[in-house]
């Protein structure tokens, strides 16, 4: 059968580059294409298809849907809606965490080679998992050394935090009140024994729960 692909990437050449490798593959057909999280996640309502090839960060600015909310968007829409793969640059616990548990079949890098990339998104169509080998060893460390744990959202707030982001814009890009953002904080301080804002980034980079 041929896999019906969805391609969703904000950069027109890294979008057009994929579309062109997955045609060389006469069982995969790409049948949309989106540049950010808004559009791919009408066209997953709109457009029968086996799998999304998500990319994780799309544009910039406060209130923008990146990969992992259109991830959970798509998902939530039954039986019917298709499986997401991620493909990106990042492999810090926080993205790879944050992109399964919004429901993510798998999580690439686009460094990963051609032929693993079509395979990945063979077993990602079928519901298997699809993980590039960085992040099952990033995964498989995390799982034997969880001394230091942050949940999904308190790593989007952290993650927030490190890119400057104060506690108003922080609540507008995660949707959520600016009270909960402290909530989160608070736990996130308490977490990593954190006394600033700039000492608890400073600490999660060191543990390889953000991006350095």
């Amino acid at each position: 059968m041929t896999v019906r692909v969805l391609v969703c990437d904000d950069h027109p050449v890294v979008r057009a580059g994929i579309t062109a490798l997955l045609a060389t593959d006469e069982g995969i057909e790409v049948v949309g294409e989106a540049a950010t999280g808004e559009e791919i996640v009408r066209l997953a309502a709109e457009v029968p298809a086996d799998l999304v090839l998500m990319d994780l960060q799309l544009g910039g600015g406060d209130g923008v849907v990146h990969g992992p909310e259109a991830t959970r968007r798509i998902r939530a829409g039954g039986a019917s809606a298709p499986n997401v793969l991620v493909l990106t640059n990042y492999d810090s616990d926080a993205d790879v965490v944050t992109a399964i548990e919004s429901g993510a079949a798998g999580y690439l890098l686009k460094d990963t080679p051609p032929d693993q990339l079509l395979d990945g998104i063979r077993r990602a169509a079928a519901g298997e998992t699809a993980l590039s080998p960085d992040v099952t060893a990033m995964l498989m460390k995390r799982m034997r050394t969880p001394a230091v744990s942050l949940s999904v959202r308190e790593l989007e707030v952290v993650e927030a935090v490190a890119d400057g982001l104060s506690n108003s814009q922080i609540a507008g890009r995660l949707f959520v009140s600016e009270s909960t953002v402290k909530t989160h904080l608070a736990h996130v301080f308490d977490k990593l024994g954190a006394r600033s804002r700039t000492d608890a980034v400073a600490k999660a980079r060191e543990a390889g729960l953000i991006r350095g």
